[in-house]
């Protein structure tokens, strides 16, 4: 995801880092997120994140996601591709998992699209579904 780091650090390394990529592009799948086998995210308008060494990441619009299960927190990273992320934990049913939702808020220009979208760390999550069909059970 990214570290804390000063502000003396906060820059864009895409101009000294050209063979590190980032693909932002549109689902063509509805995707959905369970945890405490509540729908926490559901939507057919999410981003999917190719980053250079990582996973891909699905970025939720806010109004796929249910707010209601998320704390924001103070927590903070920065990535040197993506900008500052602000993060929120998740608190279902009494099981909170700490900081494992994410958003760049305002994202750096080379990803703007993903501005406002939240993401999930998949590990942490019970299920995931690409349109109605279980694609991954990480926390099971």
């Amino acid at each position: 995801m990214g570290r804390t780091v000063s502000g003396a650090e906060r820059e864009s390394w895409y101009g000294s880092r050209p063979d590190h990529k980032i693909h932002v592009s549109l689902s063509i799948n509805k995707i959905t997120a369970v945890f405490q086998g509540k729908t926490i995210a559901d939507s057919n308008r999410v981003i999917v994140l190719q980053e250079t060494d990582h996973e891909p990441v699905y970025y939720f619009p806010r109004d796929g996601v249910q707010m209601g299960y998320l704390e924001r927190t103070d927590h903070r990273t920065y990535c040197p591709f993506k900008g500052e992320a602000s993060y929120w934990t998740l608190n279902v049913a009494g099981r909170r998992l700490e900081n494992a939702v994410w958003s760049y808020e305002d994202p750096l220009v080379e990803v703007s699209g993903i501005k406002d979208y939240l993401a999930f760390y998949w590990d942490k999550l019970d299920a995931w579904y690409e349109s109605d069909e279980l694609i991954g059970s990480p926390s099971v």
